[in-house]
C-alpha cells in the first residue's frame, strides 16, 4: 500500500515499491486540500502503470482540520523557502496520522503488509508528523492495532528532496507526471515553499524541471539553499 499524493516524492516512492517487485495498490486522499491538482496527476499516473488506485474523499473532516493554508483558501499561502517561520501556516493538524490510520486499516483489509509514505528529511523541521519519532510509533501501533501487523515504511525518512530526486532520475522518472505547487493554478507558481524546494532539487542534481512555471526564482536563490 503506497499513500500517494501526486506529488514527487510519492511518484518517487511508488515507483520503488514496483522496482521492488511489490504489487502496489496507491492510496490517495482528498480531505479538502486547497486543489485537487495532485489527485489529477496521481489518477494519471496509476492509469499508465495499471496500478490499482482509488482516491478516498475525507472532505466530511474538512471543518476538524480547516486551521492551515492548505485546507483554508481565506488563508494567504506564505511564500519563500521552508522554515519554520513562514511555513508553519501550511501545517494540517494530524494529517498523516489520519491518512496513515486509513492506508493501514485498508492494508489489512486487502491482506497487504506494508504501508509506504514519502516522509522524508527536509519535512523534519516544520512537520512533526514527518519525523523519525513519529514514523517509528506509528509503525510500533501499526503493529499491535490489528490481528495482523503492518510495517509503516518511509524509506526516506531521512533523505533530502535532492537525494529522492536522484533517487527517481536514475530509475528514469518524467517529473512533469508529477505536481507539487501549494496553489492549483494553470501553471505552478514557483514561489511557494513547495516550488521552491522541487526546484532546488533539480538544480542541485544539475537538471532542468519539465515542469512550466508561472514564476521562477532565480538561480542564486536556488543555489542558496
Amino acid at each position: 500500500m503506497v499513500i500517494y499524493s501526486g506529488g514527487m516524492d510519492s511518484f518517487t516512492l511508488l515507483h520503488r515499491a514496483l522496482n521492488e517487485g511489490y504489487h502496489v495498490h496507491a492510496l490517495s486522499f482528498h480531505y479538502g486540500q486547497r486543489h485537487a491538482r495532485e489527485l489529477d496527476a496521481a489518477r494519471q499516473v496509476c492509469q499508465h502503470l495499471n496500478v490499482p488506485h482509488q482516491v478516498v474523499d475525507i472532505r466530511a473532516i474538512h471543518s476538524l482540520i480547516d486551521n492551515s493554508a492548505l485546507t483554508n483558501t481565506d488563508q494567504a499561502m506564505p511564500q519563500g523557502d521552508y522554515d519554520g517561520d513562514n511555513m508553519a501556516a501550511t501545517v494540517v493538524p494530524n494529517r498523516n496520522m489520519i491518512l496513515l490510520s486509513l492506508a493501514i486499516a485498508n492494508a489489512v483489509n486487502i491482506g497487504a503488509e506494508r504501508v509506504d509514505y514519502g516522509a522524508h528529511g527536509g519535512d523534519h523541521v516544520l512537520y512533526p508528523d514527518c519525523r523519525p519519532a513519529f514514523v517509528e510509533a506509528m509503525d510500533q501501533v501499526s503493529q499491535i492495532a490489528n490481528f495482523s501487523p503492518v510495517k509503516v515504511h518511509a524509506p526516506y525518512l531521512h533523505a533530502s528532496k535532492a537525494d529522492i530526486l536522484q533517487q527517481g532520475l536514475a530509475m528514469g522518472l518524467d517529473y512533469r507526471n508529477t505536481w507539487t505547487c501549494y496553489e492549483g493554478g494553470e501553471l505552478a507558481c514557483g514561489q511557494c515553499g513547495s516550488c521552491r524546494e522541487r526546484l532546488a532539487a533539480f538544480a542541485a542534481n544539475g537538471v532542468t524541471d519539465p515542469l512550466t512555471y508561472a514564476s521562477h526564482p532565480c538561480a542564486s536563490q536556488q543555489e542558496a539553499r
